[in-house]
């Protein structure tokens, strides 16, 4: 009986080319998980092998394995981007993760670094500084913008790099899921659906947000709510239809 060796693929000089690093995008856009695709695989080692537009399919994406690198997006039609990345860091926490986003990271990079990722970059930025976040976060670097860096750096060595914040950086991750979803115009009911908690937690954690941002009633919370989002553009996840 003969056996046959396995025919290694080789470029034109012989050479064994490197495994491409595998890649998620997680957006609930199929223009945009297009377009970053195409960039993304004009790398010679690159390549995106999986797409998924929320938070669901992602995570039973991320849990077969198989991946190197996970691209997120804030903004979700289900659950949000952040509470994916904490899930994800549950299941895998060797996966690097980079969140793209079109929203203040002024807000949210410390955010989703504390919540397991390794990047946080704005949509706006070009195609290259894309690109070296993927491979800063590959090498296992933390990467945000320059002024994000050096407003963090602020905090950690003068203890003054607060100035000039927004007042939404006092709440939690979950006051401001919630806050978020008031400003879409979800009721008290609809949100503790949403987050799967009883309306008692959300009560609560309108009570905790009323405080911590000096507003005087329901009303006003609301108010403030629906005038943050419509700023933020929709927010960093979509409301539900």
């Amino acid at each position: 009986m003969t056996t046959q060796k396995a025919h290694k693929r080789t470029d034109a000089e012989g050479n064994i080319p490197p495994r491409h690093v595998r890649i998620l995008i997680v957006d609930d856009h199929p223009v945009v998980r297009r377009g970053l695709a195409a960039m993304i695989d004009q790398e010679p080692d690159l390549k995106v092998v999986a797409e998924a537009e929320g938070y669901h399919e992602g995570l039973d994406i991320i849990r077969k394995g198989q991946l190197d690198v996970a691209i997120v997006d804030m903004t979700l039609k289900d659950i949000g981007g952040l509470e994916l990345v904490k899930q994800v860091r549950a299941i895998d926490s060797e996966l690097p993760m980079l969140v793209l986003s079109m929203h203040d990271e002024t807000l949210y990079a410390e955010r989703v670094l504390r919540a397991g990722a390794r990047g946080y970059i704005m949509k706006q930025e070009g195609t290259d500084k894309l690109i070296n976040a993927i491979r800063a976060v590959m090498r296992g670097d933390i990467y945000v913008s320059e002024r994000m860096a050096s407003r963090m750096l602020g905090k950690f060595v003068g203890g003054s790099g607060d100035g000039g914040s927004s007042p939404l950086q006092r709440l939690s991750d979950r006051e401001l899921e919630v806050f978020e979803l008031l400003g879409h115009g979800l009721s008290t009911r609809k949100v503790a659906e949403r987050l799967c908690v009883s309306i008692k937690t959300i009560e609560s954690h309108r009570e905790h947000i009323k405080e911590k941002l000096q507003l005087k009633n329901a009303n006003e919370l609301v108010q403030h709510a629906t005038q943050w989002v419509m700023s933020e553009g929709g927010g960093a996840m979509r409301s539900p239809e």
